[in-house]
């Protein structure tokens, strides 16, 4: 499973309305469960919001996260085949393709209409957890 930056950040930020899914997901890696993958991008996406809302805890939050998820390398065919695409965000377009790469067998998300070019099912965390 892929898991993107919104639905990490829903766990690691404890964000109101979204928290529980997601942590409910990052615990099922951690019994070992499911098995997540992210993009290198999203760590440092997750590195920078936490920066900002949990300065104290943002390393070993990373720590904890690394610790459970497998990280995507973001290399030249990603971005080309990003930059290439008719995704309207270019981020989105960079995990969609990192998510190819790994050959994942969903991409779990909190903006599943970011994805409408995607070949891979997009589900929310909520979505993810009713198929289990």
């Amino acid at each position: 499973m892929f898991i993107d930056s919104d639905v990490i950040l829903d766990a690691l930020l404890k964000r109101p309305g979204f928290y529980l899914p997601a942590a409910n997901i990052l615990e099922l890696a951690y019994e070992k469960r499911l098995k997540l993958q992210t993009s290198s991008v999203v760590f440092v996406n997750a590195h920078y919001f936490l920066d900002k809302f949990d300065k104290v805890n943002k390393l070993e939050l990373l720590k904890r996260l690394r610790s459970i998820v497998s990280i995507i390398e973001i290399g030249e065919k990603i971005i080309d085949l990003a930059i290439s695409s008719n995704f309207v965000d270019f981020e989105d377009a960079v995990q969609f393709y990192a998510a190819k790469s790994a050959n994942a067998d969903f991409i779990i998300t909190r903006n599943i209409k970011d994805y409408k070019h995607s070949t891979i099912p997009v589900l929310t965390a909520e979505q993810f957890l009713r198929t289990l």
